[in-house]
């Protein structure tokens, strides 16, 4: 069942945009080979097999919807993602969901649930700190809300080498956040994966495969999106990249063949109401 989804205008220009990179990237599930870990480590982290209502948040192309639905057991589902393009994927998946396409961030996303799971999504929030206290509202006495993001380190190559790249909230913020807003069995732990490829180029095409480039949804953000200058390679500028990036970040691969490493640092979060 499909609620009414979120107009298109009624999104930021900023959510447009990462809906229109994430909708382009269309071999996503081939190349994310690195979220389907996280989302199979997310799984392991739930506490009940029975539940009486999940709300997953920014569902994707349905990589935490799949394991959900065949290791769980639910009285209500919900469904949430922004890009409208996977709604009859999702639906497929679970075809009793109700699916919310829209901004997790403005719109409704009902209450009483008794597990608040999102997997490799809220770092691309606005505001992911106050995600939190949304969620201390919509969780049910004794629910779980689960979560994987990522840390500072997340691509730390790309940043370093552009100055491009997401602000992530540290632990103590999110500890912090949780505490603030009366969770408690709060666990986080990190998952770092440093991933090698042939060359630097290969880095990019990756990131953009799976949804990510370094435009303006990689900006570090300024308080105003008209303070934001949206990034543009140039031919002297990938050189350079290139050259960078074999300098500061090469290494051997399993092989022994020359590579370059790309590392994701995942924060996995786990906190309860009381």
């Amino acid at each position: 069942m499909i609620e009414t989804p979120t107009p298109w205008s009624d999104l930021s220009a900023r959510k447009q945009t990462i809906a229109r990179h994430f909708a382009k990237a269309n071999t996503y599930d081939q190349h994310a080979y690195i979220q389907q870990h996280i989302c199979q480590n997310l799984l392991t982290h739930i506490r009940h097999s029975s539940q009486d209502s999940v709300l997953e948040v920014g569902a994707g192309t349905g990589q935490m919807t799949q394991l959900l639905a065949a290791a769980l057991q639910s009285k209500r589902w919900i469904i949430n993602e922004l890009c409208p393009q996977q709604t009859a994927h999702l639906q497929s998946i679970l075809p009793t969901a109700q699916l919310r396409i829209g901004d997790a961030e403005t719109i409704d996303l009902d209450t009483n649930h008794s597990l608040i799971i999102s997997a490799n999504a809220i770092q691309w929030f606005d505001d992911p700190l106050r995600f939190i206290a949304q969620c201390s509202t919509r969780l049910k006495p004794s629910g779980q809300l689960l979560l994987s993001t990522f840390t500072a380190n997340n691509f730390l190559q790309i940043k370093s080498l552009t100055g491009q790249g997401l602000q992530y909230p540290d632990s103590a913020a999110w500890q912090a956040a949780l505490h603030n807003h009366g969770f408690n069995q709060i666990e986080l732990s990190t998952q770092r994966f440093d991933i090698p490829f042939a060359k630097p180029y290969e880095v990019l095409k990756h990131m953009k495969e799976t949804g990510v480039s370094t435009n303006q949804t990689q900006l570090i953000r300024a308080k105003e999106e008209s303070e934001v200058t949206p990034f543009v390679w140039t031919k002297a500028r990938l050189q350079q990249f290139e050259r960078e990036y074999w300098q500061k970040f090469s290494g051997q691969d399993d092989h022994g063949q020359p590579c370059v490493y790309l590392t994701y640092e995942a924060l996995i979060i786990s906190a309860y109401q009381p």
